[in-house]
């Protein structure tokens, strides 16, 4: 009987050190957080991206002035191009912020194949109406991006 308790007992510690080996404590992970290389590329676009949102007052007078081919013009020219940063910075946002942000550059897009789409037609309301959305997509995208202590203090 003693060397059944003897026997009992060493499988009991056997069974307690595996289970203890194979149970970890759970590490807690931080956050994701931007690496140098990724805020610096990610800056290098951001004021290219911010003065085509400032210039969006141009898109609405020319809407208002029904001057269609400088609508055109201003389309495929800086909203392009700040259409083309934004697929630069995209990669190197934190992940729960790329997939917002691919959604975003597919809505801005959208907006301005109909408001190119509405200059063709020379459709005035339309084309405001997506300049409109135009704005908010490119305030949606600016606001994912992350402040750099310069932007904080200000």
């Amino acid at each position: 009987m003693s060397r059944q308790r003897s026997l009992l007992s060493l499988v009991f510690v056997l069974l307690a050190t595996l289970l203890i080996s194979c149970g970890s404590p759970t590490v807690a992970k931080a956050p994701p957080t931007y690496t140098t290389a990724q805020l610096t590329k990610i800056q290098t676009y951001v004021p290219e991206i911010q003065a085509v949102r400032d210039r969006l007052d141009e898109l609405k007078d020319l809407i208002q002035r029904k001057d269609w081919i400088f609508v055109g013009n201003f389309i495929h020219g800086p909203l392009a191009e700040a259409r083309l940063d934004m697929t630069y910075v995209i990669p190197n946002l934190l992940p729960q912020d790329e997939a917002v942000a691919r959604q975003t550059a597919r809505d801005l897009f959208n907006h301005l194949v109909k408001i190119d789409q509405a200059a063709t037609s020379g459709n005035s309301i339309l084309a405001l109406n997506n300049t409109q959305a135009v704005v908010a997509d490119l305030d949606k995208f600016l606001n994912l991006l992350p402040k750099t202590s310069a932007e904080a203090e200000s």
